[in-house]
């Protein structure tokens, strides 16, 4: 059996979810995306541009999502993706561009931009899809100077 319509726009929503609470600091609902034994893989940027720390369990996930805290915002934009699967387990390869508006040493602005993919495997829990694990690669880094951000510290002449 294939994947449904259905399962595709469901699990596109989870991948979009996932990404808001990420942006908005939600680290126990985006953890909650996951099912109780999962397990999150992610890299230590710079030196590590593929999946090196591994945490296991919706309490380590949220734990690790909460490195994000070290920027002032994030946006995880997604721009592709795609799904395989039989309608209880599902894979699926998703393409992100992560932004991550911080300061440099010197106080100035900067926008940390990860072009990244996501290998996910997914199943059915409850009726509803979940992450059963996720790896994150980053295929290469830029760094960019912003103008202007909603950021509070910032002033609004840059």
């Amino acid at each position: 059996m294939m994947l449904s319509t259905a399962d595709r726009v469901e699990l596109a929503d989870l991948v979009a979810r996932y990404a808001a609470a990420v942006d908005d600091r939600a680290f126990a609902t985006a953890a909650a995306l996951f099912t109780e034994d999962a397990v999150l893989a992610m890299p230590s940027p710079p030196a590590e541009l593929g999946p090196s720390d591994v945490h296991s369990g919706r309490s380590a996930i949220a734990g690790a999502l909460r490195a994000v805290e070290a920027f002032e915002l994030t946006q995880h934009a997604i721009v592709g993706q795609v799904f395989d699967g039989d309608g209880r387990t599902a894979t699926g390869r998703i393409a992100c561009i992560a932004h991550h508006l911080g300061k440099r040493s010197s106080g100035e602005p900067i926008n940390v931009v990860w072009h990244l993919r996501y290998a996910d495997g997914y199943r059915r829990q409850d009726g509803a899809w979940v992450f059963a694990h996720r790896e994150l690669s980053i295929d290469w880094i830029e760094t960019r100077t912003p103008r202007r951000s909603r950021v509070p510290s910032w002033s609004e002449d840059d």
